[in-house]
């Protein structure tokens, strides 16, 4: 029995159980629909396809999941992955697809924004979203999706599941025109589908790209150039979103209201404001795709489309020359293999962290692992990446069926068999680090407190582990599908990138060629003590004309060489100015886009500059608790005020800037005078040539001096010597005094934040914080 005739029979029962006769309840309808890869027609082998049942009114979400059933208690013994799941309507659509006999693997999310029904089908992963049309009593057989009618009066869920398909019809109008226009688009997509999968850049939960979002920016680079074919629309998909000036949205046509009630995308939002790289969907009601894109993911995406367009490049310029490209590589596709190659991933990183995700039962493992995977990358982005010295993070969107927990976790063996692991690679910002360790354990257990503990209903046993692992003692599970020879294999991989690293090799000259100096030094040396014979007059011409010949042969070498460089010069000129055309004309028609999308106008260096930013981590200093966000454009640099002036001159001076409300922290960063002189400095032990040992002894550390005078008078405040110091005389709970003279009645002898001096017993006194004082 076909998915579709078992919603038919669903809906017809459910309108039957409402009041509904057999006559109505047969009209009822109810129609699939398809989106994603799957509707376009580029889905692989093991690919899932999403789905979509469109009911009328006469259904609700608690008959498609068989929630709130009521049913008579029985003494039956469930097993353990029934027992810990609620009992549901055995003919809601939920229970009679999970009983037919061709599924397996049958998961219901219910709690999720979308909710969903996965499973399997003959082996085939099929994702079943639900649509409740609230102003229609029957779905007709020639129901019309795409109409922006069919979304009055729908509720938040049903318009995200509507607007999979809708979306997918409109990106396929939008490639058509022409047969072999729409082909090249369908192969585009196979082809940065599997470069994004290989690569490690493909799931939109996870913070990177999803088919939706490669389907837009594919169908964007078409309509730049409609008129390449297949390889130049990759080379040009890559130099597109290399050039992309972030956070500017992708957009395949302006959004439109239909005045339905539905939130649509603005860029004008002070909440599209926050977002880092908009991807915008083109049908009713527009909304950004790419919502779960970080700042971290997008400087993933960023590296990795500058190395997809130098390779793809380099494959243009060679194609363009003669006997430089294996003709066998070429006819069979071995030139893209570089382009394709799996990602470095588990070889790039000094350090890592794992996550592994475990239940006590299958059923609870697999419901609780898709909650964790909606929230790990506000671990990776929010958490991690934004609290910590880190220069970069990156989390491998591949989960592995396998549990790398320490032992000394206690699991139970059904907690190991049901468990999940995901891999976050990162590399510590040095000069942000102070000390030599990294504490993780407040971010993760803010993790737990703030996003797990939102997951309802939770089970005991139920848990996320974290471990820490360098890059040696990755175990080999992480390197079985992608290296031939495993770990073996992946770790020469990673000593021949480390030997291959520019700053590695440059270090390397600069040893070699002091060493080949040293070497002619000696040798001129040498000369210069030995005398030199004369030889015969005849041993003297026959090296003259020796050395004729030798000036003849190497005038005409230099001459060759000199010809060879004109015309390498004169090729890679006109590579130049073809290059710079094509620049140009990309910087033109993101100019045309950036003003067809209703932004500020900026300037190209001005949007470069906020693409640099952005990727540098700059511009997403916002506060969590704002909710508005006031953007200004094309202002005049404002002029700093005096007092502004003089608070960076004391900041460049390195002092702290407080306000009254931190009036207590003043003196915290200084170094009390007691604690100033000699300095501890490393010393390093050089080894010279001849085997003597050059120590360098402590120096003092000159600190800049600054001398602070007040231009203001603080009337019935302070008083002002000669010099501009403040004379601190004291008040009823304070007594200054430059040097100890003895106990004064009432008063005690302490440091404070006023200084040293007689402070009133009982009054509580602050102590600078780098003050331990007893």
């Amino acid at each position: 029995m076909a998915l579709s005739s078992i919603c038919r029979e669903w809906i017809s029962y459910t309108a039957t159980s409402r009041g509904y006769s057999v006559e109505e309840a047969s009209r009822a309808g109810g129609e699939l629909f398809t989106s994603g890869s799957y509707r376009l027609g580029v889905h692989e082998p093991g690919a899932d396809i999403d789905t979509i049942v469109v009911v009328p009114n006469v259904c609700t979400r608690d008959d498609f999941f068989g929630s709130n059933y009521h049913h008579h208690h029985t003494n039956k013994v469930e097993d353990d992955d029934t027992a810990s799941m609620a009992v549901r309507d055995p003919n809601s659509l939920a229970e009679r697809i999970k009983h037919h006999p061709d599924v397996t693997n049958f998961v219901p999310v219910e709690n999720a924004a979308v909710p969903i029904l996965t499973f399997d089908w003959e082996g085939i992963n099929i994702d079943l979203l639900f649509a409740r049309l609230n102003n229609l009593s029957s779905i007709p057989s020639d129901f019309d999706i795409d109409n922006d009618a069919v979304l009055d009066g729908v509720d938040s869920a049903t318009e995200k599941s509507l607007n999979g398909p809708r979306v997918t019809n409109l990106i396929a109008a939008l490639a058509g025109g022409t047969t072999e226009r729409y082909q090249t688009f369908l192969t585009v997509v196979r082809l940065v589908r599997k470069w994004a999968k290989n690569r490690g850049l493909y799931s939109n939960k996870m913070g990177y790209w999803g088919g939706v979002n490669i389907n837009i920016a594919v169908c964007l680079v078409l309509q730049l150039y409609p008129n390449a074919c297949p390889a130049s629309l990759l080379r040009k998909f890559f130099l597109v979103f290399k050039s992309w000036r972030w956070p500017n949205p992708v957009m395949l046509t302006k959004p439109h209201d239909a005045e339905l009630g539905l939130t649509v995308w603005n860029a004008v939002q002070a909440s599209s404001m926050r977002q880092v790289a908009p991807m915008i969907t083109p049908a009713y009601p527009a909304m950004n795709s790419t919502l779960s894109v970080s700042r971290q993911t997008l400087q993933i995406l960023h590296e990795e489309f500058c190395r997809g367009h130098a390779i793809v490049d380099q494959l243009f310029k060679d194609f363009g020359k003669e006997n430089v490209l294996d003709a066998k590589e070429v006819e069979n596709g071995d030139i893209w293999k570089e382009l394709f190659r799996p990602s470095d991933f588990f070889i790039g990183y000094p350090h890592y962290l794992s996550l592994c995700i475990v239940g006590p039962s299958q059923a609870d493992a697999q419901a609780w692992a898709g909650f964790v995977e909606s929230r790990l990358r506000k671990l990776v982005s929010d958490m991690l990446g934004r609290s910590l010295p880190l220069s970069k993070i990156q989390l491998w969107p591949k989960k592995f069926d396998a549990c790398v927990a320490d032992r000394t976790a206690l699991l139970t063996h059904a907690q190991r068999a049901n468990s999940i692991t995901y891999f976050i690679g990162f590399r510590v910002d040095t000069l942000r680090m102070r000390g030599n360790q990294l504490d993780i354990e407040r971010q993760l257990s803010n993790f737990r407190n703030f996003e797990l503990s939102k997951f309802h209903p939770s089970a005991a046993g139920m848990d996320v582990l974290p471990r820490t692992f360098a890059v040696k003692e990755l175990p080999k599970i992480c390197f079985e599908n992608i290296y031939e020879g495993g770990k073996v294999e992946a770790m020469k991989r990673r000593r021949m990138l480390i030997e291959a690293d520019p700053k590695r090799q440059e270090a390397k000259a600069k040893k070699k060629i002091a060493k080949l100096k040293k070497k002619m030094e000696a040798i001129q040396q040498k000369k210069a003590q030995s005398t030199i014979v004369a030889e015969s007059n005849e041993d003297a011409n026959d090296e003259a004309d020796v050395k004729v010949d030798v000036e003849e042969s190497a005038l005409r070498k230099r001459k060759r060489e000199d010809d060879d460089v004109e015309d390498g010069e004169d090729e890679i000129a006109i590579k130049t100015k073809e290059e710079e055309e094509e620049a140009a004309q990309l910087e033109s028609a993101l100019d045309m886009l950036q003003d067809n999308a209703g932004l500020a106008h900026k300037t190209r260096e001005e949007a470069e500059i906020d693409r640099q930013k952005l990727l540098a981590g700059a511009g997403l200093q916002w506060d969590e608790e704002e909710e508005a966000v006031d953007v200004k454009h094309d202002e005049p640099e404002r002029k700093l005020t005096r007092e502004e002036r003089e608070a960076e001159i004391l900041r460049r001076s390195g002092l702290v800037i407080v306000s009254d409300d931190e009036a207590t922290v003043i003196g915290g960063n200084r170094i009390l005078p007691w604690r100033q002189g000699y300095r501890a400095l490393a010393v390093k032990k050089e080894e010279g040539d001849n085997g003597e040992r050059n120590d360098q002894k402590p120096q003092p550390v000159m600190k800049p001096r600054v001398a602070i005078k007040f231009k203001s008078e603080f009337p019935g405040l302070i008083e002002l010597d000669a010099n501009g110091r403040v004379i601190d005389k004291g008040d009823d709970d304070y007594m200054p005094s430059a040097k100890w003279i003895g106990r004064k009645g009432g008063f005690e002898y302490k440091l404070g934040e006023r200084g040293l001096g007689y402070y009133r017993t009982g009054k509580k006194v602050v102590v600078p914080s780098n003050v331990a004082y007893a």
